[in-house]
């Protein structure tokens, strides 16, 4: 059962004295190069945020036995990868704000800023590299495949009408791929078999899946200031999201709502009333539902772990996840 009383500093404890080790590492790899790219990486790394993926890395490493070193250094190439998805990410959109601090992109050009996030992509193979280990090579260029894959599908189909399957597809490249990622790393690094692996991968999943759902619950749920961009950003972007889904099945009705669906560009007063609409309706509490219902299958993959405080972490992350309204 999913509790409601986590917090992020909760579920982090167990790998707390670990978390520094892997900013440490992500600076390190930095200071080769241009000293301006150098000082763009502190100001990006700086708005952050929790840190969950890589606390998802050494949390799973933890329980499985690797060996530290290794441990850390690919926490650290999960989140420059990360990172460098969040750069790109920020122009493509044209965000100019994230989590309140401005993006790369609302002071540099295009093109400077496209090329860090380049460079950022090279740190983090980079660090991917010094794990030692093929298969967390193999499994960082994979997903990084699978985001630029997600993201340039999205570019293309941004016209058509949108179901949930495209969304679950969607979701699974732009955040889900990356939690798998974190897990199976670990894996990789530690001494276990395939089915401990599979198992680890599954939570990863369900875990990420639940996490973008939730995410998007909060573009309309959230307060501006919680969701650091204009409430119902995503739409207003033409980008359908899961309580848009749900609410479109319910409301099929509406014409906005069936525009938005098909591709179509609202004006600003039917854009306004259709996000208050969606935000108001049980749509929310659907797309929550479904977002609880990955993350008990996510719990459902821990059985195979031993018994260890990482392993009770993981779980309390699992439930932070789908309480990050709260």
């Amino acid at each position: 059962m999913v509790s409601d009383k986590v917090t992020a500093v909760t579920f982090a404890t167990p790998v707390q004295e670990l978390l520094p080790r892997v900013e440490t590492r992500m600076h390190e790899i930095a200071n080769t190069y241009h000293r301006d790219l150098h000082e763009a990486l502190v100001h990006i790394l700086a708005s952050g945020g929790k840190r969950i993926r890589p606390v998802v890395n050494l949390l799973m490493g933890g329980a499985l036995g690797a060996e530290v070193d290794r441990l850390v250094t690919s926490a650290a190439a999960i989140e420059m990868l990360h990172t460098a998805t969040l750069v790109h990410d920020d122009l493509i959109d044209g965000s100019l704000l994230r989590r309140g601090m401005p993006t790369l992109n609302a002071s540099w050009t295009p093109a400077k800023t496209v090329l860090t996030g380049d460079l950022i992509f090279s740190y983090a193979a980079v660090l991917a590299a010094e794990t030692d280990s093929v298969r967390v090579m193999h499994l960082f260029a994979d997903t990084l495949a699978t985001i630029v894959n997600g993201e340039i599908t999205q570019q293309f189909n941004s016209q058509g009408p949108a179901s949930k399957e495209d969304y679950y597809r969607r979701i699974h490249a732009k955040t889900a791929s990356l939690f798998e990622a974190a897990a199976t790393a670990a894996a990789y690094l530690s001494p276990v078999d395939e089915d401990m692996i599979d198992a680890v991968r599954r939570y990863g999943y369900e875990i990420g899946m639940a996490f973008q759902i939730v995410d998007d619950v909060i573009d309309f749920a959230g307060n501006q200031d919680m969701v650091g961009k204009p409430i119902g950003s995503d739409l207003r972007q033409g980008l359908i999201t899961l309580p848009a889904l749900y609410y479109f099945e319910q409301n099929s009705e509406d014409i906005s709502i069936a525009a938005a669906i098909n591709g179509e560009t609202l004006n600003g007063a039917d854009l306004e009333k259709l996000v208050k609409a969606i935000r108001e309706s049980n749509a929310i509490e659907e797309s929550m539902k479904k977002a609880r219902e990955f993350v008990e299958r996510s719990l459902t993959f821990l059985h195979v772990l031993p018994d260890v405080v990482e392993k009770r972490a993981l779980e309390e992350l699992a439930s932070y996840v789908v309480n990050r309204l709260r």
